[in-house]
């Protein structure tokens, strides 16, 4: 089942996490959104800067530390995810703790990880 993913802090870089991240989502039939600092496209998928209006986002997996994320809050937040992913390098109690108050999930793992042995 196709789980809409929106891969937050994508990079158009190949050796970056984010980037394997869309490819892999790809691969593995998930429909996905990127935002990054930089426009591009990685595996047909493009990349926006800023914060685009999107709907029925299943999950957010986070590619940005903490002090980055701090400023998108409220835009994680009013996206209301089923899911947030904190990928290694990412984890922030803090967006946990506001996160799990609005009743979404939170997973402090790997994306790449989880697609890899099927429980994403």
């Amino acid at each position: 089942m196709s789980k809409k993913t929106l891969v937050l802090g994508a990079s158009l870089k190949p050796h970056r996490y984010s980037n394997m991240a869309i490819n892999r989502l790809v691969n593995h039939q998930h429909e996905v959104v990127a935002i990054g600092l930089r426009e591009g496209v990685v595996a047909e998928v493009q990349i926006v800067k800023g914060k685009p209006s999107l709907e029925n986002i299943d999950t957010i997996t986070l590619y940005m530390n903490p002090k980055r994320q701090v400023a998108l809050y409220d835009y994680i937040l009013n996206l209301n995810p089923k899911r947030i992913i904190f990928n290694p390098g990412t984890e922030n109690m803090e967006l946990v703790a506001l996160a799990q108050a609005k009743g979404i999930e939170t997973e402090i793992a790997c994306t790449l990880v989880m697609l890899s042995v099927g429980n994403y």
